[in-house]
């Protein structure tokens, strides 16, 4: 993967007008942008027209190859919202190399004074991005923007949508050749389908006969104002698809009535039905306890621990794409008031060298200031309030969360039920809904569409015994706030972690033990706990009287966590273990081979667990992704990451190795 993007660089002319840098171009007309835009990629993609034929319910998909400013996708919105049914949902997706920095998007957007309440809906999410898939979900689930942070030609291969209409934008082809590319036009076909249209504000003949090679017919239609022509057209044939691997391959979206049913109340159920809720399904949310967030998600304070790696791997990719996700989703739903959640900032300190060369190779890596940055152990001790000994990482927007407040936030939407004292224990699928049934086979409820989010548990259902789930005990110590230690201002994190002091208690922890399935506090994991407590900072540790702490009487939580064997979650469709061996059977000897057999899909049943202690950052994205699957939407995941957490990965493995049985 590319190193991390820089922001744009922009210089401002004196009336306010942004210029590349990077490009030497305008990013618009200086005389009438907003208006070029509505010419260009509203009235030549017949925006208006389709959008007011939309069926109750429907989904449109933008596909935009500049996001820039972000003129555009305002201008879009502000017409859909014009437009289209109040029950239909747009998805635009976008690509952008040097996105701005918050400041300078704010900026920009001034220059539009009509278009100003969805520009401060934007605004209200947007921070300066981090590389990678940025998921923003605006009016109330109605709009969902994705943006692309990286080079399109990277970016583009891995998107998995089908996209109605291509805003081709960008700067000049004069100025930017490496985008205007045969390459990229025939990642646009890829991405569409018969009738999907396209317009640019270019018409310069190798870009026309660029797009006609890849499928699309196009044709110059007259320019905005002093600008003779532009070029418009729409994908007339499709070229061969290449051999793809069908058991990555997305299920069919579902038809019908739009039910589904949660099993479990916890994060990844509560993100999960929210998510869904806002596209306009009824959901069902089906929880053995009386209430949410009573096992794993019930601890009283979580981290938004956002532990990545300098090599990028799958896991520290999706993390860092779900963190960002998770905490546009808090700002949104919960107050910021130091009892449901308080952005204070998560420290990262070096317990070791190997884990301070990765802190530094991290803060080297070009991150935006806002995401993350290198700190020496005194500036770590000036934010902190407390004197630390180490230097390390800064994420000045995480914090700490009362987990069962977001449960609770999430299931008041009022699409969603709650129905606690309800355990499902068999899943029957009939007449093309899932039944959830309880041990004595009493129907709880029924709908077309099943998420099974009940961590290990998860693996008590016929459908889904073959996934390779364990538990992880893990214990957190509550510990008195005293007068000094109140002053503790963030979280601080290295092989543990303390929490700033809510309800005049901090959280310390937490233990990981794979020897004890209960959930009965212990002294012993107070003990280990309170030996973390050193670590992070002596100063807090004697701020907290730690000598007189007997850890046979502190308060203590403890729950289990649930992981897989690579540590990255479930989230995605389900399939028929057995007929999933018959039908790629002969990978087991041949894992080079290339079967073209459909997967053999569970119709509309998914999974999404194993998050093991990171469900506050994992949790809303996966949510994003399963509702993406569910109703056929462009996935907020690049098509690798979605591989990376698909649960069919592990029969693949086992199948390759040869450790199925027949």
């Amino acid at each position: 993967m590319n190193s991390p993007s820089p922001f744009a660089t922009l210089s401002w002319s004196a009336d306010g007008q942004p210029f590349s840098e990077q490009f030497d171009d305008v990013y618009f007309s200086s005389e009438s942008g907003l208006d070029e835009a509505r010419h260009v990629f509203l009235l030549h993609n017949q925006l208006a027209q389709r959008w007011a034929a939309l069926p109750e319910g429907g989904h449109f998909c933008i596909g935009e190859t500049g996001f820039g400013t972000g003129r555009s996708f305002l201008a879009a919105w502000q017409l859909w919202d014009q437009c289209a049914p109040a029950s239909a949902f747009l998805h635009f997706v976008s690509c952008e190399k040097y996105p701005l920095s918050a400041c300078d998007l704010k900026r920009a957007q001034r220059l539009w004074p009509e278009l100003q309440p969805w520009a401060e809906t934007l605004e209200a999410q947007y921070t300066d991005l981090a590389p990678g898939w940025q998921q923003f979900v605006l009016a109330q689930g109605r709009v969902t923007l994705t943006l692309l942070v990286g080079d399109m030609l990277d970016t583009l291969p891995h998107l998995d949508a089908r996209v109605d209409a291509w805003f081709l934008d960008g700067f000049a082809p004069a100025k930017n050749p490496a985008m205007w590319q045969p390459a990229l036009y025939q990642q646009m076909a890829r991405l569409s389908q018969p009738g999907t249209t396209v317009a640019t504000f270019t018409s310069v003949g190798e870009v026309r006969r660029g797009l006609i090679a890849a499928g699309f017919d196009m044709h110059r239609v007259p320019g905005h104002r002093h600008k003779r022509h532009m070029l418009a057209g729409s994908l007339q044939r499709s070229g061969s698809t290449p051999w793809a691997a069908p058991w990555y391959a997305r299920p069919q979206p579902a038809q019908g009535e739009r039910t589904a049913i949660i099993i479990g109340a916890g994060l990844a159920g509560c993100c999960s039905a929210y998510a869904l809720a806002r596209r306009g399904w009824q959901v069902t949310v089906i929880e053995r306890h009386p209430a949410a967030a009573q096992e794993a998600s019930g601890n009283p304070q979580g981290i938004l621990y956002c532990k990545l790696s300098p090599h990028q791997t799958p896991l520290s990719r999706f993390i860092q794409s779900s963190y960002a996700y998770s905490l546009r989703l808090l700002h949104e739903v919960l107050p910021r008031d130091g009892e449901h959640w308080e952005p204070c900032g998560v420290l990262q300190l070096g317990a070791n060298g190997k884990e301070s060369a990765r802190l530094q190779k991290l803060a080297a890596a070009g991150y935006p200031q806002r995401f993350l940055h290198g700190v020496d152990a005194q500036q770590a001790s000036e934010i902190a309030g407390v004197a630390i000994d180490h230097s390390g990482l800064f994420f000045p927007e995480g914090g700490w969360v009362n987990p069962p407040a977001l449960c609770q936030a999430l299931l008041r939407h009022p699409a969603i039920t709650l129905k606690t004292h309800s355990e499902a224990l068999d899943l029957a699928y009939q007449a093309g809904q899932w039944q959830a049934l309880d041990a004595d086979g009493r129907l709880l409820t029924q709908a077309h569409v099943a998420v099974i989010c009940s961590a290990a548990d998860s693996q008590k259902f016929v459908q889904t015994k073959h996934l390779p789930l364990k538990a992880i005990r893990g214990q957190i110590t509550h510990l008195p706030a005293t007068e000094h230690s109140a002053q503790l201002r963030s979280v601080i994190c290295a092989e543990g972690y303390i929490s700033p002091a809510r309800q005049g208690e901090h959280h310390l922890g937490a233990s990981f033990r794979f020897d004890r399935d209960d959930t009965q506090p212990s002294a012993e994991e107070n003990h280990s706990n309170l030996a973390l407590l050193d670590s992070l900072s002596p100063a807090l540790a004697h701020a907290l009287q730690r000598e007189q702490l007997n850890p046979a009487t502190l308060k203590a939580r403890a729950a289990m966590r649930c992981t897989t064997p690579d540590y990255l979650p479930l989230v995605g469709p389900l399939v028929d273990a057995a007929s999933f061996q018959r039908a790629y059977a002969v990978l087991g000897k041949d894992a080079s081979k290339q079967p073209s057999t459909d997967s053999p899909w569970l119709p509309g049943l998914f999974i999404n667990a194993a998050h093991g202690s990171r469900g506050l950052i994992s949790c809303p994205l996966s949510g994003e992704l399963i509702a993406a699957l569910v109703t056929g939407e462009a996935l907020p995941l690049p098509s690798d990451l979605f591989q990376a957490v698909h649960p069919s990965r592990f029969l693949l493995r086992q199948l390759i190795r040869g450790q199925l049985t027949p």
